[in-house]
């Protein structure tokens, strides 16, 4: 059951490229569970575009990709920008960087996928990547969306984000 809370949860996916991990996981909350959370991408060293078989593979699926674009984390850890709730990354390499002080401190996890773009080569394999990438996240996602969030403190909040995170 799904436990309704009076705002959303802002959540920001980061990976180094923010060219397919994160705008997956941002598009899969943002499509799935929109009023319970608000979701965002970023990447510490952003490549500057969007996968063109990511956005073609949710688009397919009926989820909006329109805005989805390839940008700083530093975006997000600026005066004026959206105080986050969580921070989840979503590739070893972002995991292990030094992020930017986030205001609020939000809660942290990681939730490590394989990268499509290391298949860009081959196309079929990069899409069956991308596919596997979806089906992880979606899980990770329902199971974040039915955490009774305002019942757990930041310690026991902390843990389950990263419970979730070592699931397959």
């Amino acid at each position: 059951m799904l436990f309704v809370s009076e705002r959303a949860y802002n959540i920001l996916f980061l990976c180094t490229g923010n060219s397919a991990r994160s705008i997956i996981a941002e598009a899969l909350v943002n499509h799935d569970c929109a009023g319970r959370f608000r979701a965002f991408s970023a990447g510490s060293h952003p490549g500057g575009q969007v996968n063109p078989l990511v956005i073609d593979f949710l688009s397919a699926r009926g989820i909006v990709t329109e805005g989805a674009r390839s940008k700083s984390w530093d975006e997000f850890a600026k005066p004026g920008a959206p105080p986050m709730d969580f921070v989840i990354t979503v590739c070893g390499n972002a995991a292990e960087e030094v992020c930017p002080a986030w205001p609020g401190h939000p809660a942290t996890a990681h939730w490590g996928v394989e990268d499509p773009a290391a298949h860009m080569q081959r196309p079929e394999a990069a899409k069956r990547v991308i596919q596997a990438v979806f089906d992880t996240l979606r899980r990770r996602v329902s199971k974040l969306a039915n955490l009774p969030i305002e019942a757990l403190d930041k310690t026991a909040l902390q843990q389950r984000l990263r419970e979730i995170g070592r699931e397959a």
